[in-house]
């Protein structure tokens, strides 16, 4: 194992911790007309979740079939989390606030 993985593994949970809280946060401003949200944003914050767990299950299993050692296998797991979270921090975050 490779001594620095574990503080990379900590530095993708944090990035994708401070993305998640971000896009929490855009959501919750849009639900009360403070950002500038899709008008699907709610159905689309809840029918995402499902696929996102079983990309990330599907890409930690992949790993582990492969025979990767623990670190590899949950750093591919969270890459696929940490895709979602990047995905729609940047989407949400192009739309800006709606102050009328």
């Amino acid at each position: 194992m490779d001594p620095l993985q574990a503080i990379r593994i900590g530095f993708d949970a944090a990035k994708i911790g401070f993305e998640a809280q971000s896009v929490i946060a855009m959501r919750l401003a849009g639900i009360a007309g403070l950002w500038n949200v899709p008008e699907n944003e709610n159905v689309r914050m809840v029918q995402e979740k499902p696929m996102a767990v079983l990309e990330a299950g599907h890409a930690a299993f992949t790993a582990l079939l492969q025979g990767h050692s623990p670190d590899r296998v949950v750093s591919e797991s969270m890459a696929r989390i940490g895709h979602h979270t990047q995905a729609n921090m940047a989407r949400l975050s192009k739309r800006g606030p709606s102050w009328f």
